[in-house]
């Protein structure tokens, strides 16, 4: 069935980036597609070239060649007035360490613009939520690793946006915050947020998202619901068993 181009929010097309001095192409010939409401996991091991394809979407990096366009426009010629219709969650911390949380929300919402009042009501709407509300004051060096990263994600949310892009945001913190974090995601995507995520947690991502593609050495290998996937190979049993059937077993550092 083909898919409804409305529906379609994310459209990445024959996109390829090769670094300056690289041999090899960090992404090569990537195309896929996000639709309205999905949660969409770009799944792959190291270097596998998810970071590089989110950093071109979200007009950080600029590609060797390829389009990608957002809600059906172009990202090279729309950006300043489609980068208000995406939240960008970065895997590293983005935020200021010496500063305490509101400070930190307060920089990132003037960033996007947003009225004073309205930018209050959402910092205190998205502490609530992410279960920060206690630490308005805190500066951002003394928060534990999971509430770094809860807050990495307001820093996104802010501008209420309709596509929330996020690369790795449960790397590096305890179980309880990734569930936490999670099913805070989930209760977004169900409000109306568009997800695109990426991950190398295989059992989190077989819970979480509604539609995945495995890509490896900057290609898209395969691509279908969770569970469609895992009913492909007799052999596996679950999305980690698909993923080094397709990805290989060899260590990638």
């Amino acid at each position: 069935m083909q898919k409804h181009e409305s529906n379609t929010v994310i459209q990445v097309n024959n996109l390829n980036k090769k670094y300056k001095n690289s041999l090899e192409f960090a992404v090569n010939n990537l195309s896929f597609t996000v639709q309205k409401g999905e949660i969409f996991g770009l799944l792959g091991p190291n270097g596998a070239g998810k970071t590089t394809t989110i950093n071109i979407i979200t007009g950080t990096l600029k590609p060797t060649s390829g389009q990608v366009n957002i809600a059906n426009q172009s990202i090279k010629r729309n950006f300043n007035t489609l980068k208000q219709k995406i939240g960008v969650v970065p895997q590293q911390i983005a935020l200021y360490p010496t500063l305490n949380v509101y400070n930190n929300l307060l920089i990132f919402g003037n960033l996007y613009g947003i009225k004073k009042q309205i930018l209050n009501n959402n910092i205190r709407k998205y502490l609530k939520i992410f279960g920060l509300e206690h630490k308005v004051k805190a500066k951002v060096k003394h928060l534990s690793a999971g509430m770094q990263r809860r807050l990495n994600i307001i820093a996104g949310l802010l501008h209420n946006p309709e596509i929330l892009i996020l690369d790795e945001p449960t790397a590096g913190i305890d179980v309880q915050s990734k569930q936490f974090i999670i099913n805070n995601l989930i209760q977004l995507n169900k409000a109306g947020t568009t997800i695109l995520y990426t991950s190398h947690y295989m059992e989190e991502a077989e819970k979480f998202c509604s539609h995945i593609a495995i890509i490896d050495n900057g290609n898209i290998i395969i691509q279908n619901k969770p569970q469609n996937l895992i009913s492909q190979y007799p052999d596996c049993t679950n999305l980690e068993d698909v993923f080094i059937h397709i990805t290989g077993k060899q260590l990638r550092e």
